[in-house]
């Protein structure tokens, strides 16, 4: 089920349903409920019932569009199981996915042969691969800017680490033809816009041409060997490990080569782009004075323990998470248990492939009982370290990639 409301806007049976046998009332008015937007008195322990696939833990930001994140915990496997995947949509999902005649077109301005390929036709003609893909929003972080930014309050929980299988992006562009003059892809999707307005796109982004041919740019349809999550883009989507996860289409119908940089959806103002130097919290910048966001910076994530433990003491604490870095690997990973003082090297792995998060453990020791804060901080592979602290403000609240850290209790017992 890619969608609980039917084309006419209303709830379906099967939603309803499920809804009222959660609340445990009937809902009166289901019928003018506005398509998009759930009852306010579904909890996230609902989620499994609003969303099926998906595990019950996550918690919701948003239902108009879904958004929706993982707690760290959550987080912990090396390849993210797809019921585990954060939603990050822009517009509501196509409610009937037709495998038999869903296609993928290739045009624009920089296309030397127009080209149409049903998902028949993608997995038949090109050679497939997976790679496993690390994929953030550039709103992850978002909640701890202050002051606050407008969007959704992502903390920690939008990114994950799937196991994608498709065919290279390149290689269908190329089966198409590439003009000399090519700069740019954006891509265009089955997805609605929430105004219900059909000449409306929701999103529609793109990258330019060296990143589109990267051997790990993908058109996918598989994650983890089964079909790609509804909310996550079945049947057909981009996978653009390493950039903001926006980059990365989800119901994927249409590609275009551009001969400028693309000017869809989202593409354009100041949205998925930063400041082009440092300002100061709160500042008003001019929208010129915005560049796009590519590469993601480096950044961990402690995935275990849960902030929180308990332990007593002299025992040792066995710590691990993630860390990832964009375009680049991560050189290295410590921790701290003393706000930042001093810091302790964690073991850290090499990537499966290249755009692949790394995981990283450590035990730790405390001194004496009391409260602590386990803070872990990574480096890639160019030098660059995560900031302790916030990072500089930004209007739009992208890119924070501060030290993620966990609460730690030692018992006298």
């Amino acid at each position: 089920m890619s969608s609980i409301w039917n084309r006419r806007g209303f709830l379906k049976t099967s939603a309803l349903t499920a809804m009222t046998s959660v609340l445990g009332a009937n809902i009166v008015f289901a019928r003018k409920l506005p398509k998009g937007v759930i009852p306010v008195g579904l909890s996230k322990e609902n989620l499994e019932d609003i969303l099926p696939g998906k595990h019950p833990d996550l918690i919701i930001l948003n239902n108009k569009p879904w958004n929706v994140q993982v707690p760290p915990h959550l987080l912990d496997d090396v390849t993210t199981p797809g019921d585990k995947m954060f939603i990050r949509n822009n517009g509501i999902p196509p409610e009937e996915v037709n495998l038999e005649n869903w296609t993928l077109e290739i045009d624009g301005e920089s296309v030397i042969n127009k080209k149409s390929y049903s998902l028949k036709e993608l997995k038949s003609k090109f050679k497939q691969y997976s790679y496993h893909l690390t994929l953030e929003c550039g709103g992850n972080g978002r909640a701890g800017y202050n002051p606050p930014a407008s969007g959704n309050q992502w903390t920690e929980g939008a990114v994950s680490c799937g196991k994608w299988t498709g065919v290279r992006l390149k290689d269908v562009l190329e089966d198409a033809g590439i003009k000399a003059d090519a700069v740019y892809i954006g891509y265009h999707a089955a997805d609605s816009h929430l105004s219900g307005d059909e000449n409306k796109e929701p999103i529609s982004r793109g990258v330019p041409m060296a990143k589109a041919l990267e051997d790990e740019s993908l058109i996918a349809w598989a994650l983890n060997d089964s079909d790609i999550p509804p909310m996550n883009g079945y049947p057909l989507r981009l996978v653009i490990g390493g950039w903001p996860a926006s980059t990365s289409g989800k119901w994927l119908e249409r590609i275009s080569i551009r001969d400028k940089e693309h000017d869809g959806a989202k593409m354009t103002g100041t949205s998925y782009r930063v400041p082009k130097y440092p300002v100061a919290s709160g500042q008003k910048v001019p929208e010129e004075d915005f560049k796009i966001i590519e590469s993601m910076p480096v950044k961990s994530l402690i995935t275990q323990p849960k902030t929180g433990a308990m332990l007593a003491k002299g025992k040792t604490l066995k710590i691990r998470g993630h860390a990832w870095a964009g375009d680049l690997e991560v050189e290295n990973v410590v921790y701290s248990i003393d706000f930042g003082a001093t810091w302790q090297n964690c073991e850290l792995k090499a990537p499966v492939n290249r755009l692949a998060w790394q995981q990283w453990q450590a035990e730790v020791s405390f001194p004496q009982e009391g409260y602590y804060e386990v803070w872990a901080k990574a480096t890639d592979s160019n030098g660059t370290a995560q900031p302790m602290v916030i990072p500089g403000w930004n209007p739009k609240g992208y890119l924070n990639n501060s030290c993620h850290r966990v609460a730690v209790k030692i018992t006298d017992s």
